[in-house]
């Protein structure tokens, strides 16, 4: 049977850290900043832990 492959572009969008938890930046920074309130966009700012339900999943897409 052929090897999985990793999924490439989930690859570019998320990180493993090296106890095994799934990083990515947040969403709602990329347009319309202008009509955001400044708390907001900094709010928004550096990576978060994603939720559990996804990480499976992710996971999955990795190859892990």
């Amino acid at each position: 049977m052929p090897k999985m492959k990793s999924h490439t572009g989930m690859g570019k969008r998320v990180r493993l850290t090296g106890k095994g938890k799934v990083v990515a930046q947040q969403a709602g920074l990329r347009h319309n900043l202008e009509k955001k309130p400044s708390t907001r966009t900094r709010r928004l700012t550096g990576t978060v832990e994603l939720a559990k339900a996804d990480v499976k999943r992710i996971k999955k897409l990795l190859g892990r």
